[in-house]
């Protein structure tokens, strides 16, 4: 009775659709979570998004959870934790994400997940890093070590929106420095973001990480990229 009460003034709804939720859905309904375009990569050697680093930087895996298409339940979800302050949605589907790999053959290789860092002014705009809450969610499954600081960004870099792959990756070269207060001996750390297209942000940081120290590894894995 209280939780119908709540509900009444804080309505339980699925972001997808709207519809109000069962008590054992939390964010999405079944259906929408269903709609989701789920990629399997963490299952694919080679698959395209380690693709995209090959002859640019020695990642040992690459896996991007979903596709990413214009107008859909991912987009709105994306929006929903980017625009309008919704750290629970980010959280929830990095959830999502450390489900997605537990099922990779890889994955306790990873020493720590290291969020791609947002620069300190567009971090106090928005209140948070969206790829810190994304690994938030994704070490709570997979019970693993958050390097949240690992990374820092040494420059303000312009949005990556509407840019050529060229000039995204002059938009990022060199503004990522590895925290070196934050070590330990061969580390596996797996990048984490929220989007990826070229590539350039994640190498510009893999590049950075990779410059810590020998024996050194990358890995990287984002919420969404595009299809």
């Amino acid at each position: 009775m209280l939780q119908a009460f709540l509900h009444l003034f804080y309505p339980h709804t699925c972001e997808g659709c709207g519809h109000e939720l069962s008590r054992t859905e939390k964010i999405l309904c079944i259906r929408c979570s269903l709609q989701l375009p789920v990629t399997g990569f963490q299952k694919i050697t080679g698959n395209p998004a380690e693709k995209i680093f090959w002859g640019r930087v020695p990642i040992q895996h690459a896996m991007a959870g979903y596709y990413f298409y214009k107008q859909g339940v991912l987009q709105h979800l994306i929006h929903s934790f980017k625009y309008r302050k919704r750290e629970d949605v980010a959280v929830f589907l990095g959830r999502q994400l450390g489900l997605q790999l537990k099922e990779s053959a890889w994955w306790k290789e990873v020493t720590a997940l290291v969020p791609v860092p947002l620069h300190a002014a567009k971090a106090r705009h928005r209140g948070y890093n969206q790829a810190a809450l994304l690994a938030e969610g994704m070490a709570e499954v997979l019970e693993c070590s958050i390097w949240a600081d690992g990374l820092k960004r040494t420059g303000f870099s312009e949005t990556q929106t509407r840019k050529s792959r060229t000039d995204r990756w002059t938009n990022v070269e060199n503004i990522f420095a590895w925290n070196r207060r934050i070590f330990e001996s061969s580390p596996h750390v797996l990048l984490v973001d929220d989007v990826m297209t070229t590539g350039a942000t994640l190498e510009a940081c893999a590049q950075a990480v990779l410059q810590a120290g020998k024996g050194v590894k990358v890995s990287a894995c984002v919420l969404a990229c595009a299809a």
